[in-house]
């Protein structure tokens, strides 16, 4: 199954190429903006490479699963969704309502819903009439997430594929042949496209690729953790841990700095590293590291004992809390750890 999944690698090598080439012919560049660290105009549409080399590779395997086609379809939509924004660039609300409608499909059509957890120490949660709201607002936040981070070269392709890979390496634990196959094969398609996409990037994978990415990684997620513990239910979220926590951040910083929360602005990790003094290569490289970091968490955090599982949360997040106040991710002013240990020495 691996070497026939690698296949999709060498074809993802091969349409990237040709992809570059097209997208300049139809304009569909990234152009500079003071958002953006590139100088020059890029082609975009590289999502395209990854999602055909990925429809290839499911030629190839043939992965079977009652939830297949509506995932397949739901994919097409987003693909559309992805293609029709980096070529028009479409509202904020109508990419939302079409989002929405691909996760609806997944949830109705397919049937994938998280429908109770069971808690560690006894009993059920269940979610009874809110699994619907639960799964669609998970697999269009993750969809976001994804969106967010494509800030910078091969930044999304690499976060994507390090989440692809623990997703697999959890999957083969429990023995779910689907998602370890269908994550394999868009880890190679991704990693081929990663190829022309690293600093200094040849293309972007535009919102095509970042929403196709999220979409599947998020679904893929659900399919390995869905009805399980309250802890394998927190695997997913540390897998995703960069993603999901610099969305989360922005909401915050939006809301205490009075925006609005669709607005778009300059205070992401990656754009707050490269302010504070990091290259575009280095920059990457350490969000790469902590993805990496969060990944080997959540590997952690599903073999150790409950308590063991609440020390690794708890570390986790007093690290993402001191990251947040050095890079200033809120505001300067928000920095309650900081100013709590300043405190404390001025008492002392």
């Amino acid at each position: 199954m691996v070497i026939l999944a690698f296949l999709t690698l060498l074809i993802s090598l091969i349409i990237t190429p040709v992809v570059i080439k097209y997208a300049k012919k139809l304009n569909a560049t990234d152009k500079p903006n003071n958002r953006k660290v590139h100088t020059d105009p890029i082609p975009t549409l590289g999502g395209l490479a990854i999602f055909i080399s990925f429809l290839i590779g499911l030629l190839i395997l043939q992965p079977s699963s009652e939830y297949h086609l509506a995932i397949v379809c739901g994919a097409f939509l987003i693909i559309t969704l992805g293609l029709m924004d980096d070529l028009f660039d479409l509202s904020a609300k109508l990419k939302f309502l079409i989002q929405i409608a691909a996760a609806v499909l997944v949830v109705f059509w397919g049937g994938l819903q998280v429908e109770f957890i069971n808690l560690p120490f006894g009993g059920q949660l269940q979610f009874g009439f809110l699994s619907t709201l639960v799964t669609v607002l998970w697999i269009v936040g993750i969809t976001n997430a994804i969106n967010l981070i494509d800030g910078l070269d091969g930044l999304a392709a690499g976060v994507s594929s390090i989440a692809l890979f623990t997703i697999i390496g959890m999957a083969v634990i429990i023995g779910d042949v689907y998602v370890t196959t269908i994550a394999l094969i868009l880890l190679f398609s991704t990693l081929g496209f990663l190829r022309y996409n690293f600093y200094p990037a040849k293309i972007f994978m535009g919102d095509t690729g970042a929403l196709f990415l999220g979409y599947m990684i998020s679904v893929l997620a659900l399919l390995g953790f869905k009805n399980v513990t309250i802890i394998s239910f927190v695997i997913p979220i540390f897998i995703l841990g960069v993603p999901i926590s610099d969305t989360l951040i922005a909401i915050v910083r939006r809301y205490i700095n009075k925006q609005p929360l669709s607005s778009p602005d300059s205070s992401h990790l990656h754009h707050r590293l490269v302010k504070s003094g990091f290259s575009h290569k280095q920059t990457v490289l350490f969000i790469y590291t902590l993805s990496a970091m969060f990944s080997v968490a959540a590997i952690l955090f599903s073999m150790t004992t409950i308590w063991g599982s609440i020390v690794i949360l708890a570390i986790s997040l007093f690290a993402v809390q001191i990251l947040i106040e050095n890079l200033e991710m809120i505001n300067s002013d928000y920095k309650p750890i900081t100013k709590f240990v300043k405190g404390l020495r001025q008492k002392s």
